[in-house]
């Protein structure tokens, strides 16, 4: 039998504010786990719309991307799985403090690249870093590389 291998493609906003990274706090199979907003594509939906409407689901910030930082892929050893992430830098635009945040989210919090750097142990994976990383040494494309077709 040929079976086709597909990644899992999911999207990340990179949002810096005051020398602070907005991360979220969420409940996996490791534990207690830092990570950007971020999440799966759904079908029929850009990459644009998708890094928004995860960040609005994650952490309560409304975000809009105005670059793309990188991307990336990442295989998962635990779960073996392999994720292609798109990594956005942009802007909040907004926040529902009353919002109720997606299951398994514990909480947003706002940490300096020293404070990140120091929780690495406690990292979704190693592409939190790298994104931040990428995103401080300046790389920034422009939206119009991606184009979604319907």
């Amino acid at each position: 039998m040929n079976m086709v291998w597909k990644p899992n493609v999911t999207v990340a906003a990179v949002i810096e504010r005051d020398g602070r990274y907005l991360l979220v706090e969420e409940e996996t199979a490791q534990g207690l786990r830092y990570n950007q907003p971020a999440g799966h594509l759904e079908a029929h939906e850009s990459l644009i719309t998708a890094v928004a409407r995860e960040t609005l689901e994650e952490s309560a910030y409304h975000f809009t991307p105005c670059a793309l930082i990188g991307i990336y892929r990442w295989h998962a050893p635990e779960s073996d799985t392999t994720y292609l992430r798109f990594a956005f830098a942009g802007e909040i635009t907004g926040h529902d403090e009353h919002r109720q945040l997606d299951t398994g989210i514990v909480r947003t919090v706002w940490l300096t690249l020293d404070e990140i750097r120091a929780t690495q142990s406690h990292h979704r994976s190693p592409l939190l870093l790298r994104c931040i990383e990428d995103h401080l040494a300046g790389k920034r494309y422009p939206l119009e590389t991606m184009v979604h077709y319907e």
